[in-house]
């Protein structure tokens, strides 16, 4: 008499979600892996080397743990927050002192804090084994994007509290974008870009301009930044984490000193 639990498996329900047997062989194994959505982005099999733990830090680890802290408090915090003039400072004063669980904005405000010193420790260590070298050089690349897209996840946060501190600090922070090579209208090149004896980029149209979306820090900015911290730059990095994973399972694990 068959058991309950053959009879499930052995139901359509069952087959048209699970298409294939339980991975007992290494055969099987390779095609529940490949047909699998979660399962095809890892490796069949690696080194055994590219499991142990070893000297590597654990920061990318702890980076990407930092990253689902951030997500979590993040997404909570939407809830009580709103990117507009009048309301922005004085909702970031309720969680600290109104909003149940208010620790909430010190978790996600310290978390990130970490996240800028882990992510660069996992770029040393990776520096400093030469994991950077043939044939994980693409990785590198991902890394060396990823920890760009770290520091403007800090950056665009930064203004989102709408006091002094965050003001000034974007005030500064984006006037170094007028210097951006061929994008700023101050920065080298620039003078190049002319059309009939005019500037193609001016002061309204350069990479200042686009980052504030005005010529002042304003409410246009404070949306733009929310915007980007809260949608743009997350999902580019979840994007990107997901190949940095693959590679490393690709490249055979781990990496250790080259």
């Amino acid at each position: 008499m068959a058991t309950l639990g053959e009879i499930i498996r052995e139901s359509q329900i069952w087959k048209s979600v699970f298409r294939h047997p339980a991975p007992l062989d290494r055969r099987n194994r390779i095609v529940v892996m490949l047909t699998n959505f979660f399962l095809h982005l890892h490796p069949v099999s690696i080194k055994k080397q590219g499991i142990a733990l070893s000297f590597t830090w654990c920061m990318g680890g702890v980076t990407f743990f930092l990253f689902l802290v951030e997500t979590v408090t993040g997404v909570l915090l939407m809830f009580y927050y709103r990117p507009t003039l009048e309301w922005a400072y004085n909702d970031i004063l309720a969680l600290r002192d109104v909003t149940s669980l208010g620790i909430l904005r010190e978790l996600h405000r310290w978390g990130a804090h970490a996240m800028v010193i882990t992510v660069w420790l996992h770029m040393y260590r990776v520096f400093l084994t030469g994991s950077y070298k043939p044939p994980r050089e693409f990785n590198w690349v991902i890394g060396v994007i990823l920890l760009l897209l770290t520091l403007l996840l800090s950056f665009t946060g930064y203004l989102l509290p709408w006091d002094q501190l965050a003001i000034w600090a974007i005030t500064v922070g984006s006037n170094m974008a007028r210097a951006t090579p061929l994008l700023g209208y101050e920065g080298p090149g620039a003078m190049f870009l002319q059309v009939d004896g005019i500037n193609m980029i001016t002061n309204a149209s350069d990479a200042r301009f686009g980052l504030l979306g005005a010529r002042f820090v304003g409410e246009e900015t404070l949306n733009r930044f929310y915007v980007l911290h809260c949608v743009a730059i997350p999902l580019a990095v979840s994007l990107l984490l997901a190949i940095h994973f693959w590679r490393v399972r690709k490249d055979g694990g781990i990496s250790g000193p080259l």
